[in-house]
């Protein structure tokens, strides 16, 4: 019998995790205002999460200058795609078991 939690991925344990995934999965890129202002987080806070995600190979990371202005967008991989789908249906069968 499977357990009730295979498939069930640690880099998407966080609730912030869940939300700038979430996001990246309906959007081809999200800059980081846009995901800090959306779930409402600090700075570093957002940085943190976004660096791990970015070191366990699930999103990319696009730096460039809009004129003078840093802009920094994010964007999943086709990793990070089919690792948090495979996540986001092992808690669908969770719940459903349960």
């Amino acid at each position: 019998m499977k357990s009730l939690i295979e498939g069930m991925d640690k880099n998407f344990d966080s609730r912030i995790r869940l939300g700038i995934m979430s996001a990246l999965m309906v959007n081809d890129t999200v800059d980081f205002n846009t995901l800090k202002d959306l779930l409402d987080l600090t700075d570093g806070n957002l940085a943190s999460h976004l660096k791990g995600l970015e070191k366990a190979g699930m999103l990319l990371v696009n730096k460039q200058f809009i004129g003078r202005k840093p802009s920094t967008t994010y964007q999943i991989t086709a990793t990070g795609r089919d690792k948090f789908t495979t996540h986001i249906n092992a808690l669908e069968r969770l719940i459903k078991n349960t």
